[in-house]
């Protein structure tokens, strides 16, 4: 009796950092929550390799996981490991340079992380290569693939609660400056936007000083024939990421640890009138977003037609987006 040998992905990471590595070892975040977690912890894939310019950070990769495979190069560690999914997780001012090293090297596959990159030319050129179909690249918007927003996602094509008219978002991260923020964290925002509606978000005004690290800035625009408004916040010292949607018949809040489905009843504060009570949220205990995304990327790599829940398109749709906001940078 023989027993089937299964394929495993040939997956490497180059950059070591929080989102790389390093945030696996966060005790409070839901498993994998890093790029080399979700490697690990899926059974179709092998880690072969890890690439850092720091030293500290390819000893800490080696020890944590057990991957004699380091380098300091990505091209020399591509040459010898030969991965088949590559997960970019630098800053994103080099993410064009590693896409194309990654086409060169026969890459499948290349995860790439949030923004797609810095300016609006890299995102296009590496869109353009993600059309041209040698590699395959996902943009790392990890929401794509969480079950709590997916089952939102689900409400709003059922017209659960009736048409959606209208979105809200509020996005505070500590200190930083408005455009940054926007640029570093907005992404995730504007593209779940896109994904639940199923069309990309346009620009129209702002109120606010994208520059400015005080208060608040709003951006407002419209995705399909919804209107959104984007607050961006600083003078906090707590993080939100949260959307607020409203539907003809019932309201939805949804973000980091918040799920929230409001239903229309008859009111019981006010004779003659209807009020948003509680409805019943589905229970997501493990909601599996880094499981997901890495599991798109090995199903692209054994499907060569195939098109990733999250691609470069995606990306460049955000990217355009955010360069859009007047004075962003």
């Amino acid at each position: 009796m023989t027993t089937e040998v299964r394929h495993q992905v040939r997956c490497a990471v180059v950059g070591l950092g929080r989102i790389g590595s390093l945030l696996e070892d966060d005790g409070l975040r839901e498993k994998p929550c890093t790029h080399t977690g979700a490697i690990v912890s899926e059974p179709s894939c092998r880690l072969v390799a890890g690439c850092d310019l720091s030293e500290s950070r390819r000893e800490l990769f080696r020890n944590r996981w057990e991957c004699d495979e380091v380098f300091a190069d990505a091209e020399q560690m591509l040459e010898h490991t030969q991965p088949e999914v590559l997960c970019i997780a630098t800053p994103p001012d080099t993410h064009w340079h590693l896409v194309q090293t990654a086409e060169r090297r026969g890459v499948s596959v290349a995860v790439c992380e949030k923004p797609l990159a810095y300016t609006l030319r890299d995102a296009k050129r590496i869109a353009r290569l993600h059309r041209s179909g040698n590699t395959r690249v996902i943009t790392n918007h990890e929401r794509r693939y969480s079950a709590d927003y997916l089952a939102v996602r689900s409400l709003i094509r059922r017209r659960e609660y009736g048409r959606l008219l209208s979105i809200r978002g509020t996005l505070y991260f500590g200190g930083g400056r408005h455009d940054q923020v926007l640029l570093h964290d907005g992404t995730h925002m504007v593209d779940i936007i896109n994904y639940l509606v199923g069309a990309n978000a346009r620009f129209s005004r702002r109120f606010g000083k994208m520059r400015s690290r005080a208060s608040s800035a709003y951006i407002f625009g419209r995705v399909g024939s919804v209107p959104i408004v984007i607050e961006v916040g600083s003078e906090r010292d707590h993080l939100v990421f949260e959307l607020e949607l409203s539907f003809e018949r019932g309201r939805v809040r949804l973000g980091n640890g918040v799920l929230s489905f409001e239903r229309s009843e008859q009111s019981p504060y006010y004779e003659n009138y209807r009020s948003l009570l509680q409805g019943q949220a589905p229970e997501i205990a493990v909601t599996g977003y880094f499981t997901n995304m890495i599991r798109d990327a090995v199903k692209a790599v054994g499907d060569p037609v195939y098109e990733p829940v999250s691609t470069a398109l995606d990306g460049l749709a955000v990217m355009k987006f955010i360069k859009s906001v007047r004075g962003y940078l």
